[in-house]
């Protein structure tokens, strides 16, 4: 059986659930939605590798998400992964915890330039078997991200602020999950076909037992070859408070479909 992986792992499904319907392929989300009617598909590889506490933790995932335009202020999604992860000689594979939520821009300034949204989301929980291999969580979970996007002379600035909560189905409540995740993203217009980004921020999970940090810096390019298909891939990297401290290292590739 494979050990609730590594800590950083965690942290790693703490981005996956923050970021669920972000613009691909950083985590901090932005503003924008689909538009009345709208529907988008995301289709995601990522592959990363972690090292703390004398082990090294390998996995591949494969994110899907569908947003659909409820409204030009309103979107629906849902989104799930498909993980294989091997760590300490063992191997597991499974969906990960499928999340349920919208986004809601209450606020846009087209004269300034500035969009304020809303992002709840629920998490389905996934069986006992699946979480006791790392791969999710077993008890209804969610999260709430506020979301603010400024146009500026460059390109874009988009910051995140978010909460959520971790309940776990088979570990004791002890273990239960309070999160915390705060970043802020800026994008480059290159020209009408490329997109280049930068993304830093932080991540607080605290149970009764203990608190865990980490902050994250991705740098990631963005390829539009039409208006309704975007291309993406980045780097990101992690760094976790274990003692010893933890490292992840992710590739991230992506394409973007409206239709």
């Amino acid at each position: 059986m494979l050990p609730i992986a590594l800590k950083p792992s965690a942290l790693i499904a703490l981005f996956a659930a923050f970021s669920a319907s972000a613009m691909q392929p950083l985590i901090t989300d932005d503003a924008e939605t689909q538009g009345a009617g709208g529907h988008q598909l995301e289709a995601a590889f990522d592959w990363s590798r972690t090292r703390g506490r004398g082990e090294t933790e390998r996995m591949a995932s494969a994110p899907l998400t569908y947003t659909h335009g409820v409204t030009d202020a309103v979107d629906l999604f849902v989104g799930t992964d498909y993980s294989i992860i091997r760590a300490s000689g063992n191997r597991a594979q499974g969906f990960g915890n499928t999340g349920i939520g919208f986004k809601w821009r209450f606020f846009d300034n087209e004269a300034y330039g500035t969009s304020l949204a809303v992002r709840p989301q629920a998490l389905i929980p996934v069986s006992s078997r699946r979480e006791e291999k790392g791969l999710g969580v077993g008890g209804i979970s969610g999260d709430l991200t506020l979301i603010l996007s400024q146009k500026l002379p460059f390109g874009a600035l988009h910051v995140n602020a978010g909460a959520g909560y971790d309940r776990f189905r088979y570990r004791h409540s002890d273990d239960n999950k309070r999160n915390g995740h705060f970043s802020v993203a800026p994008v480059w217009n290159v020209s009408d076909q490329w997109k280049l980004a930068a993304d830093m921020g932080f991540d607080l999970s605290r149970s009764r037992q203990n608190t865990e940090r980490s902050r994250y810096a991705e740098i990631a390019a963005i390829h539009s070859p039409s208006p309704t298909l975007d291309l993406a891939i980045g780097y990101l990297r992690v760094l976790g408070s274990e003692r010893p401290g933890s490292r992840t290292h992710k590739l991230i590739s992506g394409m973007t479909w409206r239709f």
